[in-house]
């Protein structure tokens, strides 16, 4: 299949704002708006990595008038949030934003704690392997494990995020929900489904939760990039509410219904694994305990 099409990930950040920069004369209003469009910035080379970003790609992105952008940038440089290259000119995440992802893994220690699976699920099955997390009514992936097969997906990245429901880890996330915060996870995102994902819809999400629990785990069967597949299982709290989701994603061909039936036990198996590691360190139950791995789907509904 090769590389794949990517198309853009679509996060909550804030809306970018067409007029006005940085100054320190701006009002209340348009100080907020100076720290949503560098917030948007910096999460757009963000979601840019490795690669950088070009200060055309950012205009083109954000939607900003280039003066904006540009003055924007630097002030991210000068603090350290953001990096540029001497060389190609483009921009990368800088050490500071390094620092507070740091002091933020502290606190959201699954990312932490799922690399050892992570890295086991890539080298079983020679497929991606990742770990997304919701975020309000989104996903967002926290990592990519890359497989060992030549031929791969390229669609989910690091730092992208989606509508909750979006692919078979934000799918996961989404069915493990009570029914009545899936229908409002569906309503707040219906307006980002009508303009960025034509191959869903609210009805489609609806279907594909019902289908998600009914089989014990989620599939994505190239709804969003055709021929990209893949497959999730939640990771659950000791609530049951779930924290985050772990999938492989690969070509159509490599996951054929043989190779589901293979492969969703070793994603339930690093699940199990852990919740039970979450649920020791916060000093609670195990989650695995208090839903048996294999069933945290289907029981995501009341």
């Amino acid at each position: 299949m090769g590389r794949a099409h990517r198309p853009p990930a679509v996060g909550p950040g804030p809306e970018p704002a067409r007029a006005g920069g940085l100054s320190s004369g701006e009002s209340a209003g348009g100080g907020t708006q100076s720290i949503e469009r560098a917030v948007a910035l910096l999460l757009t080379v963000g979601r840019s990595a490795p690669e950088g970003a070009r200060l055309s790609d950012l205009v083109r992105l954000c939607g900003l008038p280039k003066p904006t952008v540009r003055r924007v940038l630097l002030a991210l440089v000068r603090t350290g949030l953001l990096d540029q290259d001497e060389v190609t000119r483009r921009y990368h995440v800088g050490p500071e934003a390094y620092v507070l992802g740091t002091l933020a893994g502290t606190r959201f220690g699954i990312h932490a704690l799922a690399m050892d699976g992570l890295a086991r699920l890539a080298r079983t099955s020679g497929d991606c392997a990742f770990l997304s997390v919701p975020r309000g009514a989104f996903s967002v992936c926290l990592h990519r494990e890359e497989g060992t097969w030549p031929i791969r997906t390229h669609v989910l990245q690091a730092g992208d995020r989606h509508p909750l429901g979006i692919g078979a880890g934000g799918l996961a996330l989404l069915a493990a929900l009570p029914d009545a915060e899936v229908e409002r996870m569906l309503a707040a995102n219906a307006p980002a489904l009508a303009a960025h994902y034509p191959g869903y819809g609210v009805e489609v999400l609806r279907a594909q939760v019902v289908d998600a629990r009914a089989r014990g785990y989620a599939l994505n069967p190239g709804l969003y990039v055709a021929g990209s597949w893949g497959i999730a299982v939640p990771v659950l709290g000791p609530d049951g509410r779930p924290l985050g989701a772990l999938s492989l994603a690969a070509i159509e061909s490599r996951l054929s219904p043989e190779r589901q039936a293979e492969l969703v036990p070793l994603l339930k198996r690093e699940a199990q694994a852990l919740e039970a590691a979450l649920g020791h360190r916060a000093g609670g139950e195990p989650a695995s305990a208090a839903l048996p791995a294999g069933r945290a789907i289907a029981k995501g509904a009341p």
